[in-house]
């Protein structure tokens, strides 16, 4: 009776772990479909491409819906690490294009993610925002790479309030220091093209006074000219 008792419950052992496996399978399938959609997305967005960047924000949000519902009865999967890396990046799609595109932020409520995924989906942000100013930059200086340099001060300006156990925040701290460092890169880079714009409005401005002066020609005095 003994063995047989324990050969029933290790068939349910077995059942079970059958399923949480079958369960991990397809979620790491929709993760990494759910990570792909996003990228699309925030490379649509930087390329202006508004028309792809809706279609896969569209599709990352069903691949969203559902990883958390074929987790629903598994909530340990459901907070593993890929789960929410993928989640994270959700965020971050969301929150890249509606900055880039100036258009109003979605709660993590209505993104349907933890606190802590939200904010660190938030933290991957700054470094789309600086690879968009990068690219404003290359044009010269622009008041569009002030208003995302604003921006990401205003995330980080956030994240550093959040001053909690990595526990709680899913190792938030190292990446509020990443987002510190990317935001400093940043505003030399603006203040730089800030300064060479100056600079070239000044030379331009000197260039035309002296072509200005050259086309009155040389100065009559007395019958003889002056230099």
């Amino acid at each position: 009776m003994t063995m047989d008792k324990l050969e029933a419950i290790a068939e349910q052992i077995r059942k079970s772990f059958e399923a949480r496996t079958a369960a991990r399978d397809q979620a790491l399938a929709q993760a990494r479909q759910l990570t792909r959609a996003c990228s699309l997305a925030i490379r649509a967005v930087h390329r202006d491409d508004t028309e792809t960047m809706d279609a896969q924000l569209r599709e990352a949000r069903q691949l969203a819906d559902a990883l958390r519902e074929s987790l629903a009865a598994h909530p340990d999967l459901y907070y593993a690490g890929y789960t929410q890396d993928a989640l994270k990046e959700f965020v971050e799609a969301n929150v890249t294009c509606a900055l880039i595109r100036n258009q109003p932020l979605q709660t993590p409520e209505e993104l349907i993610v933890e606190p802590a995924t939200f904010l660190n989906g938030l933290a991957e942000v700054v470094g789309e925002l600086r690879r968009r100013t990068l690219d404003i930059l290359r044009h010269g200086y622009s008041e569009e790479a002030e208003r995302l340099l604003g921006y990401m001060d205003d995330i980080y300006s956030i994240l550093v309030t959040m001053d909690y156990p990595d526990a709680i925040t899913n190792g938030l701290r190292r990446q509020t220091d990443l987002a510190r460092g990317i935001i400093e890169k940043t505003r030399g880079d603006v203040t730089f093209s800030l300064r060479g714009g100056h600079l070239e409005q000044a030379i331009g401005k000197l260039i035309a006074q002296l072509k200005a002066d050259e086309s009155k020609g040389p100065k009559r005095s007395g019958g003889s000219f002056e230099p």
